[in-house]
């Protein structure tokens, strides 16, 4: 009887073990197939800590000394290890998309032509692909040099976003003076004054106030003391208007698709090349080094960028595809701590969204023509109405100008053409009837 006894608890112990394995394994078959196969992902990423770009008049930091040689608006080398670290981490998330050696058939990477993100790109770089085997060429060299592309700012429309594009510089403008910003203006400008004062600067706008933010939050990082006047604002409501100008480059949806709409459209045409098997080379990685703002953009137009806030140093968006039941979901992830990133919720599709229905989400946001869309009706807007603190808007203002004397000169042409016809009318009117009756005598 204890025999009995005994075999059916052993039994009923294995029992037990099996429904265990057979519920974690019906569990993890669940979650490989809810996740997917990744099979494509797109990374964009801010450069790493750099040195303040254009610090104030009476900056107490503002010599080079005060950060070890290095130059303004430079990668720091806090910076480069920032991205060797980020590059490591990439290379355990992607390890299964390419191999652990270089291939440019599997790998391409793009950066602003701006030396910081430049730098980072390669820091990131030495970390992802450090040299093993056919690619080691120096043995006390711990690193390879990997092709890292690049075009000048001026002619960038998808990374920099600085081809010149009147529409989007008069629209943003518009935005700028909305009632809305008018409010904000108004609200903040006691803190205007405060900052001009001690600053030495002339600030003004939200945008000024964003630059000596980022400064300021620079000179903390590196444990520097920073002025007694700023206790009472810094960080404070300057965190806020800092968040808030970042927000305000894709802040309506002509300004989101003619500023980011081609770098989106762009991804989402790979990742559909992608699945179609028609990208050449079929890569599976395409990595962006770019800026806070470009971050920022992508976040905003996605309809992620909420709350408001400013990028830190090598925040990092990736958008990843994945194959599930054969078919291609997108999902978005964003790293800008230590911890591990989790899939943000798309609007109105979820955390993991179906490729065609990505396109139908941000259909009026992916430009048809960009070149062409970036035209102004210039008839439709003054020379006053153009901001002249951008190189395009001086085009544009340029452009403005010739046009409009152009066009007043054209006026003038047909008003003085009209007067002469009609002087010219009523001079041989005058005549018809001075020499009508000697001519019909004549003929008598």
């Amino acid at each position: 009887m204890f025999l009995t006894h005994h075999s059916m608890r052993l039994i009923s112990i294995v029992g037990f073990l099996m429904v265990l394995l057979f519920a974690a394994t019906t569990a993890t078959e669940e979650g490989v197939e809810k996740t997917g196969k990744l099979v494509f992902a797109h990374v964009m990423y801010r450069h790493g800590d750099r040195t303040p770009i254009d610090p104030y008049p009476n900056d107490p930091y503002r010599t080079p000394t005060e950060w070890d040689g290095v130059d303004w608006g430079q990668l720091t080398n806090v910076g480069k290890r920032q991205h060797y670290e980020l590059g490591k981490w990439l290379r355990n998330r992607y390890g299964s998309l390419v191999n652990e050696t270089y291939s440019r058939n599997e790998i391409f990477v793009r950066s602003t032509d701006v030396e910081r993100t430049l730098q980072s790109a390669l820091s990131n770089l030495a970390g992802f692909f450090p040299p093993m085997g056919h690619d080691v060429w120096n043995e006390d060299l711990k690193w390879q040099p990997i092709p890292v592309h690049t075009m000048p700012e001026k002619l960038d429309l998808l990374l920099a976003s600085k081809k010149a594009c009147p529409a989007y510089q008069y629209a943003l403008k518009k935005r700028r003076r909305s009632e809305e910003y008018k409010e904000l203006n108004k609200r903040f400008q006691g803190l205007y004054e405060y900052l001009s004062a001690n600053t030495g600067r002339q600030i003004n706008s939200l945008e000024g106030v964003q630059m000596l933010y980022s400064c300021l939050l620079i000179e903390s990082i590196h444990n520097k003391t920073l002025p007694e006047w700023t206790k009472p604002i810094f960080p404070g409501d300057m965190e806020w208007i800092s968040a808030k100008s970042f927000s305000t480059y894709c802040s309506t949806p002509q300004l989101a698709r003619l500023k980011s709409g081609p770098i989106l459209k762009e991804m989402l045409e790979r990742f559909k090349n992608k699945t179609l098997g028609t990208l050449k080379p079929d890569r599976s990685l395409w990595i962006y080094s770019a800026h806070d703002t470009t971050v920022a953009n992508l976040l905003n137009i996605l309809g992620l960028f909420d709350p408001p806030h400013s990028p830190p140093f090598a925040a990092c968006v990736m958008l990843e595809m994945r194959l599930i039941d054969e078919k291609p979901y997108i999902s978005v992830f964003y790293k800008n701590t230590t911890a591990e990133p989790e899939a943000m919720n798309i609007p109105r599709c979820g955390r993991s969204c179906p490729l065609d229905k990505m396109f139908t989400l941000y259909k009026d946001l992916l430009p048809t023509d960009w070149e062409a869309e970036c035209k102004l009706p210039l008839m439709t807007m003054s020379y006053e109405e153009v901001d002249l603190s951008s190189p395009s808007s001086a085009i544009v203002a340029v452009t403005v100008l010739v046009t409009s004397c152009l066009a007043l000169l054209l006026v003038l042409m047909l008003v003085y053409a009209a007067i002469t016809y009609n002087r010219r009318r009523h001079y041989q009117e005058l005549y018809n009837i001075r020499t009508g009756p000697s001519r019909r005598s004549q003929l008598i």
